[in-house]
């Protein structure tokens, strides 16, 4: 049967498509003419017509099945095909053997026709990937270029909001950079001169220069890129055990048909034609050509609709692993929660004014794009203050900010800027006892001392509840494994609904608890984004990375959520089951109806047009069943 290999170009298969329906579409009108010229009895029009369908519509399948014969080094279904359709003509049964050619073809075109669209609908998500950059030229100039034709050395610029085009090390200038498709922290982080940056990351307030240190072929999206294409030759066990079992099977219909051409005639006392005819009905009838075509083009769909839904199946075992699921643990940053930070708490100073001092900070902050500093405004915002910018700003990277005025100054920043002792004692501790709770804390201090402080926390993402809810509904037990500290996991935990939580997990804790879940469930699957959750992806069944994440979870996992939806989780798993069940009925149809075709020619009630009808009927029935998978399911 067809299949995909990396050697195969896409634009091969976008001509292949058509000219593989064109033939099988022509061969039929060859067929109908030879029918009907052959009613007036001219016996040599009507053969050439036939010959001519048989070869236009028998060219592709017999070149595939000949081709897989000679490198596999044995027998397909292919090649079975070819022989009963030789076979019909031997014996003088020309309609009947043009008329499997074409049928056999239609279910060839139908395959095709599957391959093509899971290339295209995955192929569409890959046009997100960065593919411009500006290169710094020797004499200071900027051109804008393909990423691709940088080498490794070059010099570029990346301006505030834009996003790290390769992988690379500052030259020039600092910036606060969101890390969060790398790390899965929601906190930015700043980068001077000598820092690493990759690509996909994003430059959030400064101008920088940086020198390419890896080709752009490595960079995130190329490499998922280059797991599409390799997911499409990566079969499932079933389809793996079919085919293994397709080779004994044709070796054993080859052995039965060459009895069959001999034993009936002793046996029963057929005659030579009749004994010859049944030998070929046979060869039809017991082809597994539907048992062949049961799982592929079910799975092919499957993965072509799960990409259209933002869904990354690296290959068919994974579906059928995700099928079986029994318990999921999830990563809290980046996942679980939206990795934006909120305000959860505002302290001011005892003489301080609370509405006064929260409209001084935002302010101040007003003058940033920094995440922490947007959180700020948006939560003054929403306490009805009408935000202005406050004073003159410098930015000190890696504490915080300064701020002036013409008769004041501020310090708005981490409590290392503003002084350690003064901060851990601000409000009796109860700053750092917010710090202690998993959360981050900026501090403003004037004159005077620290005036006020400020505690931002990740929040969750508005669809995790459901998700959660709907994998319950599943039977599919759920755990977070976090670095997080104990209260600030069950808080998240609590909230989201999951039925356990481990907090404080480094890499290696969070593989020894997958490891205990595998130890009591069959199927365990992990959800995570950063390079610290790629060992339990690594670990689980279903190693599952959100679309936003680092290229090394990208790469491990064996299912990406491309969107960075986590809502797409519990479609992905009603597509895998339902795609299970789709290839059990393939598989108990096409045997069902392969035992009644060779029963029923042992007992001489089928003959040869009825056995190609029933036979290749089938195959397109399956085949037409697993393409079911490419509507989309509620």
């Amino acid at each position: 049967m067809t299949t995909i290999t990396e050697k195969q170009p896409m634009t091969q298969f976008w001509g292949w498509k058509h000219l593989e329906l064109g033939a099988a579409l022509l061969s039929g009108i060859l067929i109908a003419a030879a029918w009907l010229i052959g009613r007036d009895e001219n016996s040599t029009l009507t053969v050439t017509l036939y010959i001519i369908a048989f070869l236009i519509g028998g060219f592709a399948k017999a070149k595939e099945g000949i081709e897989e014969t000679i490198n596999n080094r044995q027998l397909n279904v292919e090649m079975l095909m070819i022989f009963a359709a030789i076979g019909s003509a031997i014996i003088g049964y020309w309609a009947e053997g043009a008329i499997l050619i074409f049928i056999f073809a239609i279910s060839g075109a139908l395959e095709t026709y599957t391959l093509n669209k899971s290339h295209r609908e995955i192929s569409s998500l890959m046009e997100l990937q960065p593919e411009e950059a500006w290169l710094i030229h020797e004499d200071g100039t900027e051109t804008k270029v393909p990423t691709a034709s940088l080498p490794v050395g070059s010099r570029l610029l990346v301006r505030p909001g834009e996003r790290i085009p390769v992988d690379g090390q500052i030259i020039y200038g600092h910036s606060t950079i969101d890390m969060s498709a790398i790390n899965g922290e929601s906190i930015p982080v700043s980068k001077g001169v000598g820092d690493e940056l990759f690509a996909g990351t994003v430059n959030l307030n400064g101008v920088i220069h940086i020198e390419m240190t890896k080709p752009s072929s490595e960079t995130l999206f190329q490499k998922i890129i280059t797991l599409v294409q390799s997911a499409q030759s990566e079969k499932s066990p079933s389809q793996q055990f079919i085919e293994k079992f397709e080779g004994t099977y044709v070796k054993a219909v080859i052995i039965t048909v060459l009895v069959m051409m001999v034993l009936p005639h002793y046996l029963f006392g057929w005659d030579w034609t009749t004994t010859l005819y049944r030998a070929i009905v046979l060869l039809v009838v017991a082809s597994p050509c539907a048992l062949v075509a049961s799982i592929m083009p079910a799975t092919l769909a499957t993965i072509s609709q799960a990409a259209k839904h933002g869904i990354l199946v690296k290959g068919g075992v994974h579906l059928e692993h995700l099928a079986s699921i029994q318990a999921i643990a999830f990563d809290k940053t980046g996942t679980l929660t939206n990795g934006k930070p909120i305000v959860t708490d505002f302290l001011v100073r005892d003489e301080a004014n609370p509405l006064e001092t929260l409209t001084l900070l935002a302010g101040i902050e007003a003058h940033s794009n920094h995440p922490l500093a947007v959180a700020i405004v948006t939560y003054a915002k929403g306490e009805g203050i009408p935000v202005k910018p406050t004073g003159h700003l410098e930015d000190v990277p890696g504490y915080g900010v300064r701020a002036f005025s013409t008769d004041a100054e501020w310090l708005v920043g981490n409590p290392r800027f503003v002084g350690q002792v003064e901060a851990e004692h601000f409000k009796n501790g109860l700053a750092f006892k917010l710090i202690e709770d998993g959360k981050t804390v900026i501090f403003l201090k004037d004159e005077k001392g620290i005036l006020a402080a400020v505690a931002l926390q990740d929040t969750l993402r508005d669809e995790a509840v459901q998700t959660i809810r709907q994998l319950k509904r599943a039977n599919i037990q759920t755990m977070m494994l976090t670095g997080d500290n104990e209260k600030t996991a069950a808080a998240i935990a609590g909230a989201a609904g999951l039925d356990a939580y481990v907090a404080e997990c480094t890499p290696k804790t969070k593989v020894d608890r997958l490891k205990h879940l595998l130890a009591t469930k069959r199927t365990v699957g992990m959800v995570g984004d950063g390079v610290n959750d790629a060992p339990a992806l690594a670990t689980a069944t279903s190693g599952i990375a959100m679309g936003e994440g680092t290229d090394v979870a990208l790469e491990t996992a064996d299912i990406v959520l491309m969107k960075n939806d986590l809502s797409r989780l519990p479609y992905a798993i009603k597509l895998s089951r339902k795609m299970q069940r789709i290839v059990k009925q393939n598989v108990i149809f096409s045997i069902t109806v392969i035992i009644i075709l060779v029963l029923s020619n042992f007992m001489q009630v089928v003959d040869l047009p009825l056995g190609v009808i029933g036979h290749e009927g089938s195959t397109i029935l399956v085949i037409l069943n697993g393409l079911r998978m490419l509507n989309p399911i509620k």
